[in-house]
């Protein structure tokens, strides 16, 4: 198959349109070609395209900087000689000025599928700042690696924060590409507008269910994305990060486990089964021991639980990452009542609100935890109205 970047570097009736413009790239490590050729440095070697300038998310260009509100500078890249600018460092949102080195913007951003991974926000802000600026972005389309599947509560009007765009469920099932169609008819921007799309791609196939297993390396688009398992469980095991509960960071397995020195995970996982063993489908929950090298619980050794979803156990359809987290907090809850679980700081810029209710766009999956009376069924509540509304809504704007 091909991505969006390699169709434009290989047939020139894509590329044609750029001759003679200036052009922009927002990119990361993973903006690579199928030869594994920066998208920088293959876009500044082409001839019909003039690339004069770049701009990095969070983590930066180049995918360095470890953690949440880490923020990166511009610079200028020492190869090309263009300026770089950081969409992730005193603001979020192009400045006005960067928007005068270009007349069209080329985003080729591998995501992985979940509203709170910030990528998707700074495709909205570049949609906006064009539209009020008259420049024009194309999408480079890539995979969703974790693949069509719905889950998880819609964000609540008001909640809209850095980690969440607009109202959408926490695993979305859309490209990038497809999510600007989304934002624009959503927002109503008057934007001009592109998707180079993707060359056969296929979500619902195995063994890969959304990435090209064999056929393209995994490259991470930030530090702790280090592999297909991770963007499998993110839209669950992301929902750590608002908890004391180390979600891996640290050791080789970041955002596939989650633990902490003073639970017994053998426990969780036993009530975990008993609570809502019908949420566990698709995965296979194994209790082991970690110590982080860094972040949360540092040098402490933690008893811990990995969520392992490849081969044999992995069951696409079926696995429910958001309800497995919620489930680990749940079980926790219920075995130590008092377990100070939610950590409360500005977590990306959103102040005055705790982390875990910014994650998910409102206050209902915490509520939930902390109710002793809740039962699966009252989660269910909450988010299977909001899934399958997704389901419609999405049905226009999917392109494959």
């Amino acid at each position: 198959m091909k991505f969006g970047l390699d169709r434009l570097l290989s047939d020139p009736a894509l590329s044609a349109p750029l001759k003679g413009r200036r052009v922009a790239l927002v990119a990361h490590p993973a903006s690579t070609t199928q030869d594994l050729t920066h998208a920088v440095d293959a876009l500044a070697a082409h001839p019909d395209i003039t690339l004069s300038a770049a701009f990095g998310p969070q983590h930066g260009m180049k995918g360095d900087l470890q953690d949440n509100m880490m923020e990166s500078p511009d610079y200028t890249d020492p190869v090309h000689g263009i300026p770089v600018f950081s969409l992730y460092g005193e603001v979020r949102r192009p400045r006005g000025q960067w928007m005068n080195t270009f007349d069209v913007v080329l985003i080729d951003l591998q995501d992985v599928g979940c509203r709170i991974y910030t990528f998707v926000t700074t495709l909205l802000y570049m949609l906006e700042a064009a539209g009020e600026h008259g420049k024009e972005v194309w999408v480079l389309d890539r995979p969703n690696p974790a693949g069509r599947p719905i889950e998880g509560t819609t964000l609540v009007p008001g909640w809209e924060s850095f980690v969440g765009a607009g109202p959408m469920p926490m695993r979305h099932g859309m490209t990038l590409g497809e999510m600007g169609l989304w934002f624009i008819d959503h927002f109503k921007l008057d934007v001009a507008y592109r998707v180079i799309e993707m060359e056969g791609w296929k979500p619902e196939a195995g063994p890969g269910y959304g990435w090209p297993l064999s056929e393209r390396s995994w490259i991470n688009p930030s530090p702790n994305a280090p592999n297909v398992s991770m963007t499998r469980a993110y839209a669950g095991t992301v929902m750590l990060e608002g908890a004391t509960l180390s979600e891996g960071r640290g050791t080789t397995r970041p955002l596939e486990l989650f633990g902490a020195p003073d639970i017994d995970a053998r426990a969780v996982i036993a009530e975990m089964k008993a609570f809502a063993p019908q949420w566990l489908k698709g995965c296979v929950l194994r209790d082991m021991w970690f110590e982080p090298t860094f972040h949360k619980h540092v040098g402490k050794l933690c008893s811990g639980v990995q969520i392992h979803v490849d081969d044999p156990a992995y069951d696409h359809e079926a696995f429910q990452p958001w309800r497995v987290q919620a489930l680990g907090f749940k079980a926790i809850r219920r075995l130590y009542p008092d377990y100070d679980l939610w950590r409360d700081f500005p977590y990306e810029y959103a102040f005055g609100k705790l982390p875990i209710d910014v994650i998910n766009g409102g206050p209902g999956l915490r509520e939930w935890v902390d109710n002793p009376a809740s039962t699966p069924d009252d989660l269910d509540a909450l988010a299977k109205p909001d899934e399958r509304a997704w389901l419609e809504t999405r049905k226009p704007f999917l392109l494959y």
